[in-house]
C-alpha cells in the first residue's frame, strides 16, 4: 500500500515536470517568434508572415499562463493529497496503537499484529522478527483471542470499520 502510495507520488511527479517542460518549451518558442517579429516589424516590414507570427507567439503566451495555471494547481494537489495521505496515516497508526493497548497486547504481539495487517505471511514475519513460525502462530491465535476475531481478515475488518466510522464523523 505504501509502495502504491509513492507509485502515485512519483507519477504526479512526472506529470507535473511534463507540464513544466512544455510550458518552458512554449515560452522558448514564444520568445522566438516575438523577436522575429520585432526584427521584422523595425525594418518596417508588415506581412501576413509577420501577422501569423504574431497570432502564434500570442497563442504560445496564452498557452504559457495555462500551462503554469495548469502546473500550479497540480502542485496544490499533491500536496493537499500527500497532507491527506499523512493525516489518514496518522489516523490509522492512531487507530492500531489504542486498540492494541485496548487488547492489552504485548509488544511483541503488536508488531506481530500490524505485519499481519500489512498482509505479511506467517512465515515472512518469522523472518522479519526472528523467531519460529511456531511462536509467531501462537502469537496471532492470542491477538484473535484478545480481539474478539477468529482471522486476519476479521482483524483487518474491524480496523476498516472504525475508520469508515471515523469519517462519517
Amino acid at each position: 500500500m505504501k509502495d502504491r502510495a509513492i507509485s502515485n507520488i512519483r507519477r504526479g511527479d512526472r506529470h507535473i515536470t511534463t507540464v513544466a517542460v512544455i510550458v518552458v518549451i512554449q515560452a522558448i518558442a514564444a520568445a522566438f517568434f516575438l523577436a522575429d517579429a520585432v526584427v521584422d516589424i523595425s525594418t518596417g516590414e508588415l506581412s501576413l508572415h509577420i501577422f501569423t507570427e504574431m497570432l502564434i507567439a500570442f497563442a504560445l503566451l496564452a498557452g504559457i499562463g495555462l500551462g503554469a495555471w495548469q502546473t500550479a494547481q497540480m502542485i496544490e494537489q499533491a500536496r493537499h493529497d500527500a497532507d491527506a495521505l499523512a493525516v489518514a496515516r496518522g489516523a490509522a497508526s492512531q487507530l492500531m496503537d489504542l486498540r492494541f493497548r485496548q487488547w492489552g497486547l504485548t509488544d511483541a504481539e503488536a508488531e506481530v499484529a500490524l505485519f499481519s495487517l500489512k498482509g505479511f505471511e506467517v512465515a515472512e514475519i518469522a523472518r522479519l522478527r526472528n523467531v519460529a513460525e511456531g511462536t509467531v502462530r501462537a502469537q496471532l491465535t492470542s491477538i484473535y483471542a484478545k480481539s474478539g476475531v477468529s482471522s486476519r481478515h476479521a482483524l483487518l475488518s474491524l480496523f476498516f470499520e472504525d475508520l469508515i466510522e471515523i469519517e462519517h464523523h
